[in-house]
């Protein structure tokens, strides 16, 4: 059982609006300063907020207001809330390295860093458990142990399962962005290759029947001089 209402203050709001209990009993039940909840019975806070009635939610029985309206120096008591909130997901941080591995993380960004240069820097820092500040060391070459790193398989480490690192790998290969100098062509639409294709057999034929009346002519032209000849 919690000590304080679901949503205190909404709490507050609907306890001001819709009871006879005092400041004191408000600021009690919802833990709140007395000052606060005269601020809101002034307009002077919580503008803006919808009352939550805790009667329709469990936390307090209609008995319960009624006994603290009578009563002045009575104080309310919470019941347990029959509205059940879902846990809140636990925020995941940043990868355990046990302290017998922690010395290998390096060599194993180093790894990354050559075989994977696409990887992002929060992506080395998922899969290994590091910092930004340790990567932008050993990409420079400033780390002080840079002299002395072997490229170290993060896998093979330990740092990483090969699903996790397959998984970045390809989260970052489409990420990156095409580049138009290595594979970037995109495919014509036949439209076009269609067309393209029609252009060059008209091109072909052109220079064929070129070829052609070149050759008639040459023979033609032979042929007269012949001719010629046996005249004289």
């Amino acid at each position: 059982m919690s000590n304080a209402p679901l949503m205190p203050k909404a709490t507050a709001v609907w306890l001001v609006d819709n009871t006879a209990l005092s400041f004191e009993q408000v600021a009690d039940f919802t833990k709140m300063h007395p000052l606060e909840v005269r601020a809101i019975a002034d307009g002077d806070a919580a503008q803006g907020i919808k009352g939550m009635d805790p009667i329709s939610t469990g936390q307090l029985t209609r008995d319960e207001i009624e006994r603290g309206e009578k009563d002045i120096n009575y104080r309310l008591r919470l019941s347990e809330s029959k509205v059940v909130l879902p846990e809140a997901k636990k925020k995941k941080g940043p990868r355990y390295t046990p302290v017998s591995r922690r010395h290998e993380r390096p060599s194993a960004i180093l790894w990354l860093v050559r075989n994977h240069p696409e990887l992002k820097d929060s992506q080395i820092m998922r899969l290994v458990g590091t910092t930004k500040t340790t990567i932008a060391s050993i990409r420079d070459r400033t780390h002080w142990n840079a002299s002395t790193l072997t490229p170290m398989d993060p896998v093979t480490l330990g740092l990483c399962s090969q699903i996790e690192l397959d998984f970045e790998v390809q989260r970052a290969a489409k990420e990156k962005p095409t580049d138009p100098g290595y594979g970037g062509a995109t495919l014509l639409p036949a439209s076009e290759t269609t067309r393209k294709e029609a252009e060059d057999d008209i091109t072909e034929r052109q220079r064929d029947d070129l070829n052609v009346d070149a050759v008639f002519a040459k023979l033609k032209n032979i042929g007269g001089k012949k001719h010629d000849d046996d005249e004289g």
